[in-house]
């Protein structure tokens, strides 16, 4: 018999868990959409509105897919998967490099003819070089989540390497915020108003909502929406009075009066010319490509894709009332996220896919952490990406509302970075030194080899590129001089801050009763695994039977979770429904 807080874990009514599933779709919108629009001016499609709604449906349904096979079969907490930021940085770095500079025509809306061969090429021949680089890249995360190996790799990554790489991902891209708000400053500032209005000032407000259950029939709840979707909101506000301007013609209609990119309808009628049903597949913009030096940019944003999501999956447990994730289900989720990655370059999102924060932060508010929850998430995303009309509607998002939300969103991003650095004693000179010195050399380099292009030429053209790549990405070089100055400089685990990392994040779960029915696998397939004793030495499979308290025969009642359900830590959610 389950534990009364597990079995909340566990199950929730079909008609709640969709309502709540898509909130916690609503609650991802920012990120998803966020990253098909920043990868549309690397890959030449700022003019091409069609296009981008093809790519945002394309995220939407691999979303969906990955979620329903980390919840199924990998880390088997409620935590939903969607784009990462961590693959966006060195993305954005390969497609900078002199051979992918997008041809100045391109950049002029009265030049490009969408529907032309040429212009169908420039644009898919970038997709396909992303495309393959994150799948061979991908198969690096696969095969350390499967091989246990992770567990060896956070022994030497601690605060003060973590810190610089995910405060880094943020800042470098203050250009894209930049530009994009700088299109309108008056509307940008709006949405970064309404964003910071509903999610920090009017997060503790409720509002009253109609809800139905057997026991209390029709009635009202209390809900705080402000503090669930406060980006949604600040969008959607923002995009209602851009449409109310243009409708009044407000805004400019000259496209080269200051303005203008805040109208609505720039991209022309791309809702009608949308089909209403477009099925994503696997190699829809041609046959992918190769390339050394996009291969190991990638493998930097991976290898920072895990370590995120090692701090994701704990924080999901904590806040869900379920137990530590043990070491096979970590390995599994990593493993899982992996194969999610390998699916998104093969559909050709351009990106790759990772547990999102966002959701950890939902969990804390909603109070309840069901696998069902996810699902009907999961489920939804995959018919949003179905419905090509759907992507064609979140193109019309003017840009200065956008640049609004990255505002907010990569400053939120930097900070989660800093935050790390609890763990670690900032009181030492050599933490201060090893921060410092990793954060600027991540600013300053990228810099300079940009405004350099020309700067590295050892004579072998592959190396270029590889360099090239990597001294463009802001968080490898901050992650890289963070992780070697920080494993070579003298100082105890107490003053680098590994004590603290690993209790925060150890695995206490042993191999209970509890543990097994929240991260052994589904379909009875543990049960039969766990009648093969060889099996238990793989890393990915659960170690067996659960052993009784204590030896005691202690019943399954009497386990319970070590945080119980909705007294989540306000710091996490603070940063994850902000992110």
């Amino acid at each position: 018999m389950f534990p009364s807080r597990l079995i909340r874990f566990l199950l929730v009514p079909s008609g709640r868990s969709t309502c709540l599933g898509d909130l916690h779709c609503l609650t991802a919108f920012g990120g998803i959409i966020a990253i098909p629009l920043i990868l549309s001016q690397g890959l030449c499609l700022q003019h091409d509105g069609l296009t981008q709604s093809h790519l945002i449906s394309t995220i939407f349904f691999v979303s969906g897919i990955c979620t329903l096979l980390q919840v199924t079969v990998g880390i088997r907490l409620p935590i939903l998967q969607g784009g990462t930021f961590t693959l966006l940085a060195p993305s954005m770095a390969m497609l900078s490099m002199p051979e992918w500079t997008c041809p100045s025509w391109t950049q002029n809306a009265s030049l490009v003819n969408t529907s032309s061969t040429e212009f169908t090429e420039v644009w898919q021949s970038r997709m396909r070089a992303l495309q393959g680089s994150i799948m061979v890249g991908s198969l690096f995360q696969v095969f350390v989540g499967f091989s246990g190996l992770i567990g060896l790799f956070m022994r030497f990554i601690g605060p003060l390497t973590i810190a610089p790489t995910i405060s880094l991902i943020g800042l470098s891209l203050f250009d894209s915020a930049g530009s994009s708000a700088g299109n309108h400053w008056g509307i940008s500032s709006m949405t970064t108003a309404l964003i910071i209005l509903f999610s920090q000032y009017l997060r503790h407000i409720s509002l009253p909502f109609p809800t139905y259950s057997r026991d209390k029939k029709l009635h009202t709840s209390r809900v705080y929406i402000f503090q669930i979707l406060p980006v949604l909101l600040g969008i959607t506000l923002s995009w209602l009075i851009c449409f109310i301007l243009t409708t009044y013609n407000v805004l400019p209609t000259d496209p080269d009066q200051y303005g203008y990119l805040a109208r609505t309808d720039i991209k022309g009628d791309v809702i009608g010319q949308a089909p209403w049903f477009s099925f994503p597949y696997p190699g829809q913009w041609g046959v992918p490509t190769v390339s050394l030096a996009g291969v190991v940019g990638i493998l930097a944003g991976v290898i920072s894709s895990m370590i995120e999501s090692v701090g994701d999956y704990h924080a999901c447990a904590r806040l869900s009332g379920a137990p530590p994730p043990p070491k096979h289900a970590i390995n599994r989720g990593i493993g899982i996220e992996g194969l999610g990655c390998l699916l998104a370059g093969a559909w050709g999102t351009g990106n790759g896919t990772t547990s999102y924060s966002e959701n950890v932060g939902a969990l804390g508010i909603t109070k309840v952490g069901s696998r069902m929850v996810i699902v009907a998430s999961g489920v939804l995303m995959v018919v949003m990406g179905v419905f090509g009309k759907a992507g064609a509607i979140f193109t019309t998002i003017p840009s200065p509302v956008i640049g609004g939300m990255f505002m907010v969103m990569f400053g939120v991003i930097s900070a989660a970075g800093v935050s790390n650095l609890q763990y670690a004693d900032m009181n030492s000179a050599r933490n201060i030194f090893i921060f410092g010195f990793s954060m600027f050399s991540g600013l300053v380099i990228p810099n300079w080899i940009l405004k350099n292009p020309t700067a590295i030429a050892t004579g072998v053209v592959e190396l270029d590129q590889v360099l090239q790549v990597l001294l463009t990405t802001s968080m490898f070089v901050g992650g890289f001089f963070g992780f070697v100055l920080d494993n070579t400089i003298p100082g105890t685990k107490h003053e680098r801050g590994i004590l603290a990392w690993n209790k925060a994040h150890e695995d206490d779960s042993s191999n209970t009763l509890e543990s097994g029915e929240v991260y052994d696998l589904p379909f009875g397939i543990s049960s039969y695994l766990s009648s093969s004793s060889w099996l238990r030495y793989i890393p990915f499979c659960p170690p067996g039977a659960p052993s009784s308290l204590g030896g005691c025969g202690a019943d399954a009642k009497s386990l319970e979770p070590k945080q119980p359900l909705g007294h989540p830590e306000p710091a996490q959610i603070i940063i994850g429904v902000a992110l």
